[in-house]
């Protein structure tokens, strides 16, 4: 899939949110080393602490289907300047995807792009484990 389909499918995953609380849906797609892709949109419980952002959810998926190399995560959502994963998944992302490109779009069209590096400068990893 090129840019556009892939953010054509962001935006339909996104529909799929479970946002009742903050209304602020978002999709995203993963895609792997060798183009496949995974989905994942937020979803919010009543217990906010519980809640699963976009990115997270197409993560999890990846990995549960044994997937560990990946090119690229679109993640859209319905702000006038698309926005960037939050905190823990910035951590997440680096922690499984590396230095990934990361396309932020919004339902217009507008799109922002970076490297992973660019949105966690200072990443914490595995290497302060050992």
């Amino acid at each position: 899939m090129n840019e556009l389909e892939l953010i054509e499918l962001a935006k339909m995953v996104r529909n799929r949110a479970f946002a009742p609380f903050s209304n602020f849906k978002v999709g995203a797609v993963l895609v792997t080393s060798d183009n496949k892709t995974y989905t994942g949109c937020n979803i919010e419980s009543a217990s906010y602490g519980l809640t699963v952002c976009a990115e997270r959810v197409a993560i999890w998926k990846a990995l549960s289907d044994g997937e560990n190399s990946f090119s690229k995560l679109i993640v859209v959502t319905d702000v006038e300047n698309p926005a960037p994963p939050c905190g823990a998944c910035r951590q997440i992302i680096w922690e499984f995807c590396g230095n990934i490109s990361i396309v932020l779009s919004n339902l217009n069209g507008k799109t922002k792009s970076f490297k992973m590096k660019e949105l966690l400068p200072n990443p914490f990893g595995k290497e302060f484990l050992e």
